[in-house]
């Protein structure tokens, strides 16, 4: 598959300029310093006055980490999800969301995957600690306990991170950044919110059918890097 920046309608365009511009109102003082950081560093190519160019993007990261985006359908089996994340490339959708999904989605659209994911992998730590999770993934995919402990800590950390900042609770995960919500209610610190802890978190079940109601919280993503120790063995 393959991105066709011709085939977005006027409506898309809507959309993505609505979306980006009510989340970037909406996250300083919100979201995670280093998330805010990057997604200023990739203002030329991710911003709120155009639907984000996949080409465009996957050259800027050649000046930083490496990374590139790989265009896909929707969700994709696990097998081929881990080894695209141990070789640096990032799976999206094309598609956007549309008027009466704003404040919701059960399957993540481009919105989700771009701008919830993609800032977080210009820093450094956290597109090592991405890429290094897909390559413990590979080397585990005969292990069914084992894959279902990395989606948990997938959702608990990549998708619905949250991190301490001075005392701040202020979301990483893009989950939530993409979801106003979802980034209000961590401001509001509504849920349960859990110090960091890689063994419960592999032994926590999530849902994906509404809110969030418990959070893990670090303490810095060096110490997100470090928990993939746990799979070492």
């Amino acid at each position: 598959m393959k991105q066709t920046m011709k085939d977005y309608t006027k409506d898309d365009h809507k959309i993505w300029q609505l979306l980006a511009t009510t989340q970037m109102n909406n996250i300083p003082n919100k979201a995670a310093t280093t998330y805010l950081n990057c997604l200023q560093q990739m203002k030329t190519v991710l911003n709120r006055q155009e639907i984000p160019e996949f080409k465009k993007i996957t050259h800027w990261f050649k000046n930083y980490t490496g990374w590139s985006i790989k265009t896909v359908p929707g969700l994709i089996p696990p097998e081929e999800f881990f080894s695209l994340l141990a070789e640096k490339k990032f799976c999206s959708s094309t598609w956007l969301r549309n008027a009466n999904q704003l404040d919701y989605l059960e399957e993540p659209d481009m919105f989700h995957d771009i701008f919830g994911h993609i800032p977080l992998l210009a820093n450094p730590v956290f597109s090592a600690y991405l890429s290094k999770f897909g390559k413990i993934g590979v080397k585990n995919l005969a292990h069914k306990k084992k894959l279902i402990q990395l989606q948990r800590l997938y959702w608990f950390t990549i998708e619905f991170g949250v991190i301490q900042e001075n005392e701040i609770l202020k979301p990483y995960g893009a989950g939530i950044l993409s979801s106003i919500e979802e980034t209000n209610r961590i401001h509001r610190q509504e849920g349960v919110f859990h110090p960091f802890n890689v063994q419960k978190i592999i032994n926590t079940d999530f849902h994906t059918d509404r809110l969030q109601e418990e959070y893990f919280v670090i303490s810095s993503f060096k110490e997100l890097f470090n928990s993939l120790s746990a799979f070492e063995y």
